[in-house]
């Protein structure tokens, strides 16, 4: 048998209520707060996103230069990958990473956009001397479940960008096409619409956290009276 009396019983259901919903507001409490950063975090990429471009930055990085967008003269050297992907209307098809040697002699890779199955092969090397504006981009798109790239059939699964600068000799930063010089009003790649897309899910998190809180404290006063009487 217990050796604690009622009452020390009631005390530390009481400690063991308070305590959880301490602990369980001050995680929603943190959630709000990350809110507030990410919503932070994604107007300022929003800003930097519609600013007036700017030239290659010597030595980006994903921290300061993420959807920054830059302008860059040069030329498409061959090579491509193509990254596997879907887009309306045109259904399954894929993102063309192509190597761009800009006028200053570097060695970039550019996301020229989107072309359909049909449109794998075909040739897209446009005229000499072009210029390319978009967005810097560092995508996150591999994990421990993407496939290694069919390299034979020059098919990939994520852009993995370190593996595709390494496999076109090029630095690893990649800018993303507001629209590919080669394509006119009816051809492609058709280039992607730019926009920030970070997750941000904090105000589910800090609701879910706030209701177990509601929850616990509900458990815990029923547990209480239940005791007392």
């Amino acid at each position: 048998m217990s050796s604690r009396t009622p009452r020390a019983r009631l005390v530390f259901a009481l400690v063991v209520g308070l305590g959880g919903v301490a602990i369980l507001c001050a995680l929603g409490t943190w959630q709000l707060q990350r809110l507030a950063w990410k919503e932070g975090l994604i107007a300022e990429l929003e800003a930097r996103l519609a600013d007036a471009p700017v030239p290659l930055p010597e030595a980006p990085s994903e921290a300061q230069d993420e959807y920054l967008r830059v302008a860059a003269a040069g030329d498409f050297r061959p090579g491509e990958i193509h990254v596997l992907t879907s887009r309306k209307p045109w259904g399954p098809g894929f993102r063309v990473i192509a190597p761009f040697e800009t006028e200053g002699g570097r060695r970039i890779l550019v996301d020229r956009g989107f072309v359909p199955e049909a449109e794998k092969g075909a040739a897209r090397t446009p005229p000499e001397g072009v210029d390319v504006t978009g967005a810097l981009l560092w995508p996150q798109e591999v994990d421990g479940f993407t496939p290694d790239p069919d390299r034979e059939a020059n098919m990939w699964f994520a852009r993995d960008l370190p593996a595709m600068a390494q496999a076109l000799d090029a630095e690893p930063i990649l800018l993303v096409a507001e629209a590919d010089p080669a394509a006119g009003p009816e051809t492609l790649p058709a280039a992607w619409p730019l926009s920030v897309n970070l997750p941000n899910d904090h105000l589910e998190y800090a609701i879910t956290w706030f209701g177990l809180a509601a929850v616990w404290g509900g458990m815990s006063v029923a547990f209480g009276m239940r005791r007392r009487a």
